[in-house]
């Protein structure tokens, strides 16, 4: 009973040791004392409890102080509680005092919050980037499209990697400058013979306003001959001028049909009405007859020249019966 007493004893002195040991994370404190860093244990302690990882602060304060920076345990664990990443600030700001650039940790703690890598940042203030732009197609003047590559070497700027714009708004502009360009040439020709004229022009114009970089330079890398758009234009016009011409024709030729046709259809109606007064003929002479107006010999005398007026008619060829008569 005695041995169990003394196992369970144990194992609770055990217990205690590792809590004391994670809460008092002694080894940093040591290492802290012998880096000339005074933290205190109760600030350890206070780091475990606000779920700050000590190594995390008190490397970083180590490093710091090891490169000459005034920096603070406050600073930097008030920094990883906002969302930072502590140590490549630190490494930012070793970097940007080695290479004489104007960055306190304010700024760099911004710059980090903000989204950006500053350690990247400060990186390529040094050594500046190259961004190649994609295809850029443009016409010329004379109708011959170019397509045209650059590369555009950009330097970061500190002041304004916060609220600047990126590497997407610089290719968005540069492309649009190439456009310009190469549309205010007179012909393909001239772009050919001097790609420079398109980096010059590009370059003063001031892309990188508001930016979070500053262009050094912009080089034309390839320049390759397209298509004939201005060819392609005109043809495109010439098919749609002979459409336009082709149902216009077809609307004056579908016009005189409807006029032949309407023209027609009135001969029709007048041969009718032609019809309908021959046909009041014979129920006139009726009537004659009957109120003796008209005698047999006079009807058989108006026979006579009826008959001879049709045989003039046709002999001359302009009766209806006549060969050349139209049916």
């Amino acid at each position: 009973m005695e041995g169990l007493v003394l196992i369970f004893f144990v194992f609770i002195a055990v217990i205690v040791f590792f809590l004391f040991m994670y809460f008092v994370p002694v080894g940093l404190w040591i290492n802290a004392i012998f880096a000339s860093v005074r933290v205190t244990l109760g600030s350890l302690i206070g780091m475990r409890l606000r779920k700050v990882p000590p190594g995390i602060i008190v490397n970083s304060l180590i490093t710091a102080n090891k490169a000459g920076l005034k920096v603070t345990t406050n600073e930097l664990e008030t920094h990883y509680m906002a969302g930072g990443n502590v140590p490549n600030v630190i490494r930012a700001l070793i970097s940007a005092e080695k290479a004489n650039i104007n960055l306190d940790f304010k700024q760099a703690t911004a710059i980090d919050l903000a989204g950006r890598d500053v350690f990247e940042a400060v990186q390529i203030s040094v050594n500046p980037k190259v961004i190649t732009t994609p295809k850029v197609a443009a016409v010329a003047a004379d109708g011959i499209q170019l397509i045209a590559i650059a590369r555009v070497t950009v330097r970061a700027s500190i002041q304004q990697l916060v609220g600047g714009a990126g590497e997407d708004t610089i290719l968005a502009r540069v492309g649009e400058g190439i456009v310009t360009s190469i549309g205010s040439a007179q012909s393909h020709k001239e772009v050919l013979a001097n790609p420079d004229k398109i980096s010059k022009l590009v370059l003063s114009r001031g892309l990188d306003a508001g930016t979070a970089f500053e262009i050094l330079s912009i080089d034309i890398a390839d320049v390759d001959v397209g298509a004939n758009i201005g060819a392609k234009l005109q043809t495109d016009q010439a098919a749609a001028d002979l459409k336009v011409a082709e149902a216009r024709a077809e609307e004056r030729r579908a016009m005189a049909v409807a006029l032949e046709q309407e023209m027609i259809a009135k001969a029709q109606e007048a041969r009718a009405n032609v019809i309908q007064a021959e046909a009041e003929i014979p129920k006139a002479i009726a009537a004659a007859f009957i109120s003796g107006n008209l005698g047999v010999m006079d009807y058989y005398k108006m026979q006579n020249v009826q008959a001879d007026t049709e045989m003039r008619q046709s002999i001359s060829g302009t009766g209806k019966n006549s060969p050349q008569s139209p049916s």
